[in-house]
């Protein structure tokens, strides 16, 4: 089963000029795999179901579709390919590495005269997977079972979207859980240098490095300032990059990768880690810097632990 597409929505924040609250507002980014079809005579047709039901999906003005080859180099530098099922156990690890939340996987075939369209819809956070189907005759076409099914996916991920997706938290939430999983003792002294740029620029204000700086704090470790005297027990370093997605409407999409190190004063490794993320804004800065505080967040929430150990 190959990756046709993926489609990237983001969490609309609710800041900076959006007409919604996120209640409302939310929406998700989805990747459509080809559809498997090993039946006899039907081999073509899971490749052209996928694409027709990328297609219907992409005709709604909150869906954003990225290339497929970004797609084939982020995947297949993991190893995980192209093809094969999508199962729930490995969702978690597709959704890492592209930013969906949402995978769409099936399967066509044929049962007596009927053909027969099935769907799984899964999301990546829970792990929470919903069944579609749609069929017809043989002589009913495939554009239309293809449209139905789009619009059954469409409904589920709008209906359903509370378990396709983890509870979004904020900062304060978010540090406070990793606080209370820390060691009862004296937490190290740490710095934050990281490098930020987008579209090939350097960034003044990195976000990466302010979203992480503040979620130390707020766990209660003391941070050392760069070109301060005193060295910090933990250095974290590392790159972070952002970049524009696509636009459509006045909705602009970036996508960002932190990639983050933590080393003690003697050089040992403590830590090596990165992470995905997608969202959306009605400003190209603002969609980037909040990809980036997203990727972040997520990343403290492993690092972390690990410094203290």
């Amino acid at each position: 089963m190959k990756l046709t597409c993926i489609t990237i929505i983001a969490l609309l924040l609710g800041t900076g000029g959006m007409a919604a609250n996120a209640a409302t507002s939310e929406v998700l980014p989805v990747a459509v795999f080809d559809f498997e079809s090993k039946d006899e005579g039907m081999r073509d047709l899971g490749p052209k179901v996928a694409a027709l039901i990328n297609a219907n999906l992409s005709a709604d003005p909150k869906l954003v579709t990225v290339e497929r080859a970004e797609l084939e180099k982020v995947l297949g530098e993991q190893e995980l390919g192209l093809s094969g099922t999508v199962r729930p156990e490995s969702a978690a690890k597709v959704g890492q590495l592209t930013g969906a939340k949402v995978l769409v996987t099936g399967r066509v075939f044929k049962a007596d005269k009927e053909l027969i369209i099935v769907c799984k819809v899964i999301g990546t956070e829970t792990s929470r997977v919903y069944a579609e189907m749609v069929k017809g005759t043989a002589s009913t076409p495939l554009t239309d079972l293809a449209a139905e099914l789009a619009r059954k996916i469409v409904a589920t991920v709008d209906q359903k979207g509370d378990t396709l997706v983890a509870k979004v938290e904020d900062r304060e939430e978010r540090a406070a859980r990793i606080k209370k999983a820390l060691p009862d003792k004296a937490l190290p002294t740490v710095s934050v240098k990281i490098a930020e740029r987008h579209f090939g620029r350097p960034v003044i204000d990195p976000a990466a490095e302010t979203e992480l700086g503040l979620i130390l704090k707020q766990c209660g470790f003391t941070l050392v300032a760069q070109g301060s005297d005193k060295a910090a027990d933990v250095e974290i370093t590392g790159e972070a990059f952002s970049a524009l997605g696509l636009q459509k409407g006045n909705l602009i999409s970036c996508k960002a990768r932190v990639e983050l190190k933590a080393l003690k004063k003697n050089g040992d490794v403590l830590a090596v880690d990165r992470q995905t993320s997608v969202a959306v804004d009605i400003a190209e800065q603002t969609a980037a810097k909040t990809a980036l505080q997203h990727a972040t967040a997520e990343l403290a929430e492993r690092i972390i632990p690990q410094i203290i150990k």
